[in-house]
């Protein structure tokens, strides 16, 4: 479980009755994109043939663009969700990641999905005793890309969920 039982208004859309604008839900569809893509390795290097996951992102980034509607990419999601089942470890928490980032375009929260199976993606391919360094390390690197007009917004997500993420945000 990533989201918590009580949907913050922050990611909830103007017009559905919250403060998120689309600007910024744009923004974190894109951000959780990139955590998504920069884990992408790990399944494709398992499933070269399965492109769900890397179409799950591409669709995250044109629901942004206005190409694909929200339906699609919510789809495309449920897909490279789908290609996680039969996998474990490393790849399946990136393909995960590819999900949740295309789900932003349904339910902004997502955003933490994809970055926290990122980092598990990270942690589960990171030398033995090397995870929690690894993931540590992933958590900064997703830090680094947060732009600013975001950037408090997902911190304080993080901080307010990061217990229902697997404390992912311990960096």
């Amino acid at each position: 479980m990533i989201l918590p039982p009580m949907r913050d208004p922050r990611f909830v859309t103007i017009r559905r009755g919250g403060t998120l604008t689309d600007p910024d839900h744009h923004l974190l569809a894109l951000w959780a994109a990139t955590c998504a893509e920069h884990v992408l390795p790990l399944v494709e290097s398992v499933r070269p043939e399965d492109p769900r996951p890397r179409q799950a992102v591409e669709h995250a980034r044109a629901w942004v663009r206005g190409e694909v509607g929200m339906m699609q990419t919510r789809a495309a999601g449920g897909h490279a969700m789908g290609a996680a089942r039969d996998l474990r470890g490393a790849p399946r928490f990136a393909a995960y990641a590819a999900g949740q980032a295309a789900v932003v375009a349904h339910v902004a929260a997502h955003e933490l999905g994809a970055a926290a199976y990122a980092i598990k993606a990270v942690r589960a391919a990171a030398p033995e005793g090397d995870g929690e360094a690894a993931g540590r390390r992933e958590c900064r690197w997703q830090r680094d890309q947060l732009p600013g007009a975001i950037r408090e917004l997902v911190l304080d997500d993080q901080r307010l969920r990061n217990d229902i993420c697997w404390s992912a945000f311990d960096c």
